[in-house]
């Protein structure tokens, strides 16, 4: 043991820790902070795309004073929430349940959203067993528990899988807007209905006495729609995305719809549009729009065929149904553009 000025170190030591540790909290935030703002200027912020926004710059409003009050006003509006439930609501209120009663304790319990899936999954899975080197694995546990999980953190490699298909290796800070991404706003909306199929499925139990049903008439049909819901998902909202892009084609090229109805010399009655700003024009146009990869010529110049490996004629598939025509409505043109113009012009002159 070692002693310091002939006292015991506990008596001095324990309080300049203390003191040091007070220090450096304080200075760890700091730290972090600038740090935080250091990576900030370094890979810049997500921006949804408008004039004058590009994938080198950050437009937004300035921190002094519209960010500064914006950011108070939060704050104030928290804080003021916090304080009402503090005032008027209870927080396990014991006194009113009562002594304890064993007896009396439920088995209601659910899972939580961060687990559900699995919860729903276990539940959905039947009674599958096997024998390997001489021990039973039961599938009914593994599948959720292990194989399931580890393919949802496999979600997170997507970014790279669509970078491979399309080449593209460039930093992109410029938000796309889903419609503009049919296939991935399509998978997206997929996975979700997985999710929510499944959650369905982990309070199996709850919506068969809620509703008056059979448990088994559930699960079955949580059994079925885990194959039919995704798919039909996919399919519809890639449908959505695609008529909401011929909608915004429609706008760029012939204007906003007024509400004005006019008679022409023949007799003819039509309603006036009114042109989009440019700023408008921009933020629908300024989407970058993928052309499907060219599998190149099918002889080389000695006239021996030209063969792709498995990894391109896969890559070559995928961009297909990535960026086919019938997969994405195509931009109009600046001729296009200027020829609507003028009609639209000339159709409000006269």
């Amino acid at each position: 043991m070692f002693f310091f000025g002939g006292e015991f170190p506990g008596t001095e030591i324990v309080p300049r820790l203390y003191s040091v540790h007070i220090l450096l909290l304080p200075a760890l935030i700091a730290a972090l902070i600038v740090v935080h703002m250091l990576l900030l200027v370094y890979h810049k912020h997500t921006q949804w795309p408008g004039p004058g926004k590009t994938n080198r710059n950050v437009v937004g409003t300035p921190f002094l004073p519209v960010y500064l009050a914006k950011t108070s006003g939060f704050f104030f509006l928290v804080a003021s929430v916090i304080a009402a439930m503090s005032a008027i609501a209870s927080i396990n209120p014991v006194w009113t349940y009562g002594p304890y009663r064993p007896d009396q304790v439920s088995t209601n319990a659910q899972p939580d959203w961060y687990m559900g899936f699995s919860e729903g999954l276990i539940r959905m899975m039947p009674g599958w067993e096997i024998n390997m080197a001489g021990h039973t694995l039961n599938l009914g546990v593994l599948i959720p528990l292990i194989v399931f999980p580890t393919i949802l953190l496999a979600i997170g490699l997507y970014p790279f899988f669509e970078s491979w298909i399309t080449g593209d290796k460039r930093e992109h800070h410029l938000l796309d807007r889903p419609r503009n991404r049919p296939v991935r706003t399509g998978l997206g909306v997929a996975w979700l209905s997985v999710y929510f199929l499944l959650l369905i499925g982990g309070g199996n139990d709850l919506f068969a006495t809620r509703f008056h049903l059979s448990i088994n008439t559930v699960t079955w049909f949580i059994r079925i729609a885990l194959f039919v819901v995704p798919l039909a998902a996919f399919l519809i909202t890639k449908r959505i995305c695609l008529a909401l892009q011929s909608r915004d084609k429609e706008k760029v090229l012939h204007g906003k719809e007024t509400g004005t109805i006019r008679r022409l010399p023949h007799g003819e009655y039509v309603e006036v549009h009114q042109p989009l700003s440019p700023a408008e024009r921009r933020t629908l146009t300024v989407h970058e729009q993928y052309k499907p990869l060219d599998p190149g010529p099918a002889e080389d110049a000695n006239g021996i065929p030209h063969q792709l490996s498995r990894r391109e004629r896969l890559r070559t598939r995928l961009s297909r149904g990535y960026f086919e025509p019938s997969a994405q409505v195509a931009k109009p043109t600046r001729e296009e553009v200027r020829h609507n113009e003028e009609e639209i012009t000339h159709s409000i002159e006269h």
